[in-house]
Order: C-alpha cells, then sequence, then structure tokens
C-alpha cells in the first residue's frame, strides 16, 4: 500500500513538473513565431555573414540562441533553432562556434540580398589588374574581416612586387596605394610597413573611418583577430576607444603614412599599367591601388529647406560636447538610436527623436530595449509618423501625422544612411554584378573554424 502511494506521489511530482515544463516551452515557441512574423516584415535579409543551419543535424539544445549578442535573431521552433530575425544578423557567428555538432555555418547573403556588387577574384583583385578591394564594400560588415583582408591583401601585393625583383620603374611611384584608413586601410598600411612597401594612405576623413564616428562605448569587436606590427589580439570585447588608442600607439611606432583631408575624385591606369590617384590636392603614382573605402560613403541628405544650416549635422562623434540643448535626431536604424540615446544622457539636454513610421523595425535588439529605457526615463521623446519639412535658426517645423508642429532647436543631427561609392566605382571601370557569395562566405566560415581549433589546441 505504501508502495502504491508512493507510487502516485511520484506520478503527481513528474506530472507538474512536465506540465510546468511544456507550458515554458509553448510560451518559448509562441514569442519565437512572434518574433518570426515580426521579421516577415523586413523586406530585406542578412545583410553581411549570417547562420545557415542545417535542421538534420540540429539536436535542438538552444544554445545558438542564448549566445548572439543581437538578440532574436535566432529561436527555437518545433525543437530546431531558425533564424526569425535575420535582419538584425551582423554576422558574430558566436552561434556557429557554440553548435556542438557543427550544425550551423557561417555563409553571406543570396545574389538577390547581395545586390550589386563588384567582381573580386579570391586576392581581393578587382577586374582592373593591380587594384583590390577589402573591407565590407567587398561584401563582409564585420571588422575583425576588413582587418583581414587588409593583411591579406597586401601579402599579395608583397608577393607580386617580389617576383618583379623590387624594382620602381621610378622613384615617384609607389608600391601600394592605399585608399581609406579605416579599419581595413590601417591594416593594409601595417602590413605594408612590415614588408618594407613604398606606400601612402589616403583618406578624407579622420582614421579609423566609421568606427571613429561611432558613440562612446560602442562594441565593436567580439573575436581575435591578428593584427599586423602587434600579433594575435586576444580580448573578444573591444570598444571604439579602445581599439582607435590600439591603432593610435601602434601607427606611431610605425610611423605611419598618411594623407588627410584629401578625397580621392579620380583613378586611371596608364599604358605603362602605372595607376594615377587623383585628389583636389595633387596626383599620386602607384603600381597598386586598395580601395578600402567602406560603404558608408557620403551622408545621404533629405533635401529640406534649412538644411544648409551649421547646427544641421550628419556624424556624431562625441556627444558629452553638448549640454543642455534642446536636439532633434532624425532617422530610425541602429545609428540615429544610439546618437538620441548618448545625447540624451547629457545634462540637460531635451533630445526628440524624430522617425517617419510608426514603430522601429529594423534596429538590434538591445537598442531596443535600451530605447525603450530612455524613453521611459524622459531622456528621449520619440515622434512617431514624422518628418522635417524646414530647419530654422531656433527651430524645426516637423510634419506630424500630415500636421505642422514647430518645435525649439539648437541641434539636428540627420542619420538617413549614406550614398555608398558605387558610382565612384563604376565611373573608374570596376566590374560589377549579381554575385552567388554563399559558397566563398561557406570556405570562409570552415577556414576560420579550422584556425581557432588550430589556435585553442594544445602545442
Amino acid at each position: 500500500m505504501d508502495t502504491l502511494v508512493a507510487f502516485i506521489v511520484a506520478v503527481i511530482v513528474i506530472g507538474l513538473f512536465m506540465r510546468s515544463y511544456l507550458k515554458k516551452q509553448k510560451r518559448i515557441e509562441e514569442l519565437a513565431l512572434a518574433a518570426e512574423e515580426k521579421g516577415k516584415l523586413r523586406s530585406d535579409g542578412p545583410q553581411s555573414q549570417h547562420p545557415h543551419i542545417d535542421a538534420n543535424n540540429c539536436i535542438g539544445c538552444a544554445a545558438c540562441t542564448m549566445v548572439c549578442p543581437e538578440g532574436d535573431v535566432l529561436a527555437m521552433l518545433g525543437g530546431k533553432a531558425v533564424i526569425v530575425n535575420g535582419y538584425k544578423c551582423i554576422g558574430h557567428s558566436l552561434c556557429a562556434e557554440v553548435c556542438p555538432v557543427g550544425a550551423i555555418t557561417m555563409v553571406l547573403a543570396s545574389p538577390s540580398m547581395g545586390g550589386d556588387m563588384p567582381y573580386l577574384t579570391p586576392e581581393f583583385e578587382t577586374t582592373i589588374k593591380n587594384m583590390f578591394i577589402v573591407g565590407e564594400l567587398g561584401g563582409l560588415a564585420l571588422i575583425k574581416n576588413a582587418i583581414n583582408q587588409g593583411r591579406d591583401c597586401i601579402d599579395t601585393i608583397a608577393n607580386k612586387t617580389a617576383s618583379q625583383g623590387g624594382a620602381r620603374r621610378s622613384p615617384d611611384v609607389y608600391d601600394v596605394l592605399i585608399v581609406g584608413a579605416g579599419p581595413a586601410g590601417i591594416s593594409a598600411a601595417l602590413r605594408a610597413t612590415e614588408k618594407k612597401l613604398n606606400y601612402l594612405t589616403i583618406d578624407e576623413g579622420e582614421i579609423g573611418g566609421t568606427v571613429a564616428k561611432y558613440p562612446r562605448q560602442k562594441l565593436v569587436m567580439t573575436s581575435p583577430v591578428e593584427f599586423p606590427m602587434h600579433g594575435k589580439f586576444k580580448k573578444t570585447e573591444l570598444s571604439k576607444e579602445e581599439l582607435i588608442a590600439f591603432w593610435n600607439k601602434v601607427l606611431q611606432r610605425a610611423d605611419f603614412k598618411l594623407r588627410q583631408g584629401e578625397k580621392v575624385e579620380d583613378i586611371k591606369k596608364g599604358e605603362d599599367q602605372i595607376f594615377t590617384v587623383a585628389t583636389a590636392k595633387g596626383q599620386y603614382r602607384a603600381q597598386s591601388v586598395v580601395l578600402a573605402l567602406g560603404k558608408s560613403g557620403s551622408p545621404r541628405k533629405l533635401g529640406v529647406k534649412g538644411e544648409e544650416l551649421p547646427k544641421v549635422m550628419y556624424r556624431l562623434i562625441e556627444a558629452d560636447h553638448y549640454i543642455n540643448k534642446k536636439i532633434l535626431v532624425v532617422g530610425g536604424g541602429d545609428s540615429a538610436i544610439e546618437a538620441a540615446m548618448g545625447l540624451g544622457h547629457q545634462v540637460g539636454n531635451q533630445v526628440t527623436l524624430s522617425y517617419r513610421k510608426e514603430a522601429f523595425s529594423r534596429i538590434k535588439e538591445r537598442n531596443a530595449q535600451r530605447i525603450e529605457e530612455s524613453i521611459r526615463k524622459g531622456k528621449v521623446k520619440v515622434i512617431y509618423n514624422s518628418a522635417p519639412v524646414e530647419f530654422k535658426e531656433k527651430s524645426v517645423l516637423l510634419d506630424v501625422s500630415g500636421k505642422p508642429e514647430e518645435i525649439p532647436n539648437d541641434y539636428v543631427w540627420i542619420f538617413a544612411g549614406g550614398e555608398p561609392p558605387t558610382a565612384f566605382l563604376k565611373k573608374i571601370g570596376i566590374g560589377f554584378g549579381n554575385q552567388d557569395l554563399t559558397s566563398t562566405g561557406s570556405k570562409e566560415a570552415k577556414q576560420a573554424k579550422t584556425e581557432r581549433q588550430a589556435a585553442l589546441s594544445p602545442i
């Protein structure tokens, strides 16, 4: 009798646990389905590397869903991992690394996602011989990838130079001219120094490229990488400030050859196979050219009356320079959100964020959570369904759901994206077209995984 009672009690207890577990799993699946429906509102997909999940091998451990820094990119549906918000993925690859059965491979977007892109060889050479493209302009958005490409591209150029006996045709001809001083350009310059190449770097902006324009303390790298003239950089979480400070330290030691504040206007290849790179300040000749331009290009303007006023800006570098001001931020992407929050946390600022749609739909999960908190605390006021109509000296006129509304204003930041340098690349003769980069991305991911495993193996 006692045995029967104990058995009944055990069944009841197990039943209660199972009920609780199944209820929790059902809730998780409901949230995943909701996230999937939200993801379908987006017409575009992953913007760079993204996970490809082999459902046959997936064991449903959910490790990948928990490790992603971007939030609900992945979710569990029917006991399998699936992509529900691919547009949030920026290619960290942590999900692939943590998968215990190798069911996740990092690939690149399909041709329909990749769109019109420059043709590149595996050595990053364009359709113009000895002209190379490295960094996000070639399709890979991660800083780690840009650094690797800049380094490897110079290795290719150095090998070509060595095969020619290292002789230059003229003392005024560089071995390589690097356009852009962002992550890829800096890596290329440092490698050129290591390889003892005669090089020059040209940039219209500041050292660091897009990274230098990020808000303070933005996390910019989440995996180790090898820097030329330094070696393996093993830190797995690197902020904007840490990365730029590191670059400055290494560049000072390397005697960085840079012409700053010069925008490249044209590149021509002569009959002697030497490139002439023209800027507003002069011309430079080189045997090889590395384009490390990035994708952002020139900031896109709205075409609104008064946009030429000095108070209207397109990039926020240091939010703490602005206090006790009435500020308008225009945009609905991560850059706009991060700028608004950064400005909103400065003393006395009244920050208004104007977004043309009724809700944010294309921002990272952590930013979605942080902006809600900023709104709740009164740090940022968001006006949905609104757009600037006119910028005035002391105010801004908005169209809010079809009605005019004027608000006091000292400064305006516009984050409407950029005009990518596609037109410039086509102008100088680089070939473009839709490309199937998935197989290339898969090979790169497998190679990176092999390298990581080799690095972790005991000697």
